[in-house]
């Protein structure tokens, strides 16, 4: 199936967690190896509603928040580097809405 277009994406995703070093499970130099910084931030954000919701979405898991839904595909950034992706998008149990959570690297996919 595939997730509906209008899905929030919080900015604060993007630039309070992906985007910024962390000492555990820093996303930001994985990110930056395909051009994603801070800086474009807006950017990824467009990247994934094209790039990756258009893909399809296979509910993974139903928790007392709401169903999980992973999509797995390619991400390609500014650069022209594509990094392998795993997504997380949850739609709420209590609201409806469906929502980013998370991303990672896609073990085993091309990069």
């Amino acid at each position: 199936m595939k997730l509906p277009s209008n899905i929030l994406i919080a900015p604060e995703k993007l630039t309070q967690y992906l985007l910024i070093p962390r000492r555990r499970n820093d996303k930001s130099r994985w990110l930056a190896q395909a051009g994603y910084t801070i800086k474009n931030w807006q950017l990824l954000e467009k990247d994934l509603r094209k790039q990756i919701l258009s893909l399809i979405a296979i509910p993974t898991e139903y928790t007392r928040y709401g169903q999980l839904y992973e999509i797995k595909g390619n991400l390609t950034g500014p650069n022209g580097k594509a990094l392998a992706v795993c997504t997380i998008w949850m739609t709420e149990t209590a609201t409806g809405e469906t929502k980013f959570i998370t991303m990672y690297p896609e073990k085993g996919g091309e990069k």
